[in-house]
């Protein structure tokens, strides 16, 4: 497949199932590639990336479902729990990490840059985000990106026994594909892509 076909074909998906149609070292070893491969600032290498598998998958799911039972009305539980259902239905969980005591030392050593780097960080981790996703898709392994950081960091570096400096970026729960994508709505490249000579 082409990576122009590939761009296409990455979608995100909700529909997920526990079936992989690889094994999970196939899986495993497209994430470690993807890490190993993917550019950053610096070739500073500050993303942190750990997959989940199994009870630790449904471990994280029930500690987010939990945290959300706190924060989320009762009256209004219903949708939010059939959301985070359908994650911890999936084959496992893929959470990214940037080291923070990275973008500390390149902040510290680099003062003209200084102010770049969280951003940089930030941006390495969501073409890390996209490179893995695009790898999945290309062996019709379904995902989705999904934030629930603000409400789960605390309790995941308890619970997976994360170092400190990691700081929670994403969470991208995967799977065999269940339900497709729907169709996806385009707005005009007019005001979004330029040429100029």
């Amino acid at each position: 497949m082409s990576f122009t076909n590939l761009i296409e074909k990455r979608r995100t998906i909700y529909g997920l199932g526990n079936k992989l149609p690889i094994l999970e070292s196939e899986i495993e070893a497209i994430i470690e590639h993807a890490v190993k491969h993917t550019p950053s600032a610096f070739n500073s290498q500050s993303a942190r990336v750990v997959v989940l598998f199994g009870d630790a998958h449904d471990k994280l799911w029930n500690l987010t479902m939990e945290n959300l039972r706190k924060i989320v009305p009762s009256e209004n539980f219903g949708p939010t729990e059939i959301r985070i259902g359908g994650f911890a239905g999936g084959a496992g969980t893929i959470l990214f990490f940037e080291d923070q005591s990275v973008v500390e030392y390149l902040v510290e050593n680099f003062a003209l840059y200084a102010k770049n780097f969280p951003t940089w960080s930030e941006q390495s981790s969501g073409m890390l985000q996209y490179v893995v996703w695009a790898s999945l898709a290309e062996v019709n392994v379904g995902a989705s990106l999904q934030h629930y950081n603000e409400v789960i960091a605390s309790d995941v570096t308890t619970a997976f026994d994360i170092p400190q400096t990691w700081k929670l970026i994403a969470q991208m729960p995967f799977g065999n594909i269940e339900s497709l994508a729907g169709d996806k709505e385009f707005q005009s490249l007019e005001n979004r892509f330029k040429v100029l000579r």
